[in-house]
């Protein structure tokens, strides 16, 4: 019975590493994106779009995970409307110290780029490579949430519509919202 008790405080003793882990494996992002679109087709125009995002990442230690990336924006002007579905993963570095939590990520996918003219009534969709290089900063509120205090983003598109190959790079992303901890 004695064996018992020293091998329960032995295995007790060896559990409180585990238990001082203040690091959550899962995260979950959720929030508003702002996200100006520029040099449009190498007019030189460029639009500014809202919207939304949202991601999933996952720790394999302290430091490092992987991301997955899930976002939308949506514009309309002059009788068009226009939407960017974006569908990105990729590894993730985060800080995880403290009160400020920053991190950098390098996100690949895709994305869907839908526009119509109401008065023609044509549709223009296209599907095609997407990367986004960048980071933020969240804030701890508690230990399972925190707020995104900003993530900003530099965002390539390439895509391929009525046989010419199409790429955008003067792309700006910027999003804020709620990080839960899991």
């Amino acid at each position: 019975m004695q064996k018992f008790f020293v091998l329960v405080a032995f295995l007790g003793l060896l559990a409180l590493p585990l238990m001082a882990q203040d690091n959550p494996k899962v995260e979950v992002f959720g929030g508003y994106q702002y996200e100006h679109i520029g040099n449009i087709l190498n007019t030189g125009i460029g639009v500014n779009a809202n919207g939304w995002d949202g991601a999933l990442s996952y720790f394999f230690s302290k430091n490092l995970g992987v991301t997955g990336d899930f976002s939308g924006v949506y514009k309309s002007e002059g009788g068009g409307t226009a939407h960017i579905y974006t569908y990105s993963g990729g590894p993730v570095f985060a800080l995880r110290a403290g009160k400020i939590n920053p991190f950098v990520h390098a996100l690949f996918g895709g994305s869907t780029l839908c526009g119509c003219d109401s008065e023609s009534g044509s549709k223009v969709s296209v599907n095609g490579f997407t990367m986004m290089m960048g980071g933020g900063v969240d804030a701890k509120v508690t230990k399972n949430i925190a707020i995104r205090l900003g993530q900003f983003d530099w965002v390539y598109y390439r895509g391929s519509y009525a046989g010419f190959t199409k790429s955008f790079s003067d792309n700006v992303r910027i999003s804020t919202g709620v990080v839960f901890k899991f």
